[in-house]
């Protein structure tokens, strides 16, 4: 992502789980985890999307951790549909929390975030933590593939961002998932499925949500057009 990101690779249920790793430039407040869209089309932890997140986690003062899933990158295994993707992903986040605790942070706070497939996976792993009885401390899910996978209720807090053109993931269907729980829906005008010319704009909603002081946005980096294949 930058002259910074390190590469790394540790143990996974089903062997290597291939990670990049970005430090914020002050003293780390937590550790925020990204999933990135579906391995079976082309989703990689260098997505756009994935990326603006991370560095939107950065400017909060996160420690930004983007996994390759199954089959991708180096990481061992092959894609199995979300559910060895949420052990990887519970992997993650205890290695995580332990770098946390090794950088002195008394009590990092925890942020699961995921593009599409990967805000699937995110929900399922936010389920698995509240049931250890240590659950994160917010979601974010953007782009949320409510239409193709059973994705989990989720917190209050959660920040949901989707596209008005989204025709990956209809808004609809969005909606009807957000309205059995009461839950907001930030809905981006103008955005698809991959937040085409928007990025800087999302950003700009996940630094809002969190309490951002001015200042501190930014701009998205610039990218070719994504794939229009679902994800």
């Amino acid at each position: 992502m930058n002259a910074g990101t390190r590469t790394l690779l540790i143990d996974g249920p089903a062997g290597a789980i291939d990670l990049a790793l970005d430090l914020p430039a002050g003293a780390p407040v937590g550790a925020a985890v990204i999933a990135h869209p579906h391995p079976l089309f082309g989703g990689t932890r260098d997505n756009k999307v994935v990326q603006t997140l991370a560095r939107a986690m950065l400017a909060l003062g996160y420690v930004a951790w983007r996994p390759n899933f199954r089959g991708v990158g180096l990481t061992a295994g092959s894609y199995d549909e979300g559910l060895g993707e949420t052990e990887d992903l519970v992997a993650v986040v205890a290695h995580a929390r332990a770098h946390a605790t090794s950088l002195g942070i008394g009590q990092p706070r925890l942020v699961l975030a995921g593009f599409s497939f990967g805000s699937f996976v995110q929900s399922r792993v936010a389920a698995r933590l509240r049931a250890l009885g240590a659950p994160a401390d917010r979601l974010v899910l953007v782009g949320a593939a409510v239409s193709r996978f059973e994705v989990e209720p989720v917190p209050a807090d959660t920040l949901v961002v989707h596209g008005e053109i989204d025709d990956t993931v209809p808004l609809q269907a969005v909606f009807d998932w957000a309205r059995r729980q009461d839950l907001p829906v930030v809905v981006l005008p103008g955005a698809d499925h991959f937040f085409h010319r928007k990025l800087t704009l999302l950003k700009r909603i996940v630094l809002d949500a969190f309490g951002a002081p001015a200042g501190i946005h930014g701009e998205a980096p610039p990218g070719p057009p994504a794939s229009g294949r679902p994800q």
